[in-house]
């Protein structure tokens, strides 16, 4: 027997078509680029999410010589959420990233460990966690949960 799985996006144009909330989380997810550690990779991400509480925090990858140290921008922003706000949910996340590489007109999308990270997030506050991803310019796709990345994702209940 086969099975489909399948989840729906919004994919927007252009920046100007967002709610002036996402727009603005979005910016922030840009300018966290700035604070990125990418000396290795040049590839710089930054993240911004969006508290129940109101508040906006970022995050941004952090490189080291020994490649797997490093941490990834969502993972560096859940770490600081669930540190610094660990009674706050996550309304919505924004990703984005920069580099001299590349014309960063894409969207870029969260690596199989943020996701799984995301997604433990969602499950930790029984919240969905909506999700922007954009470039620097281009457009940008809208996602209702973090669960639309991790089809078939682990999330804990097994290990009961």
């Amino acid at each position: 027997m086969k099975k489909k799985f399948e989840f729906e996006f919004e994919y927007l144009e252009e920046v100007h078509l967002l709610s002036s909330a996402d727009a603005a989380l979005l910016e922030a997810a840009k300018k966290a680029t700035q604070t990125a550690f990418a000396p290795y990779s040049k590839f710089k991400v930054g993240a911004a999410a969006l508290l129940s509480n109101g508040n906006i925090v970022i995050g941004s990858n952090q490189e080291s010589a020994s490649y797997p140290v490093g941490i990834c921008a969502e993972r560096a922003l859940l770490n600081s959420i669930g540190s610094q706000y660990p009674n706050e949910s996550i309304l919505s996340m924004a990703i984005s990233y920069s580099t001299d590489k590349a014309a960063c007109n894409e969207p870029i999308s969260p690596c199989g460990m943020c996701r799984q990270s995301l997604l433990d997030f969602e499950n930790r506050y029984q919240a969905p966690i909506k999700i922007i991803l954009a470039g620097k310019s281009g457009p940008i796709m809208l996602l209702d949960t973090a669960k639309d990345l991790l089809p078939f994702g682990f999330d804990g209940s097994i290990l009961k």
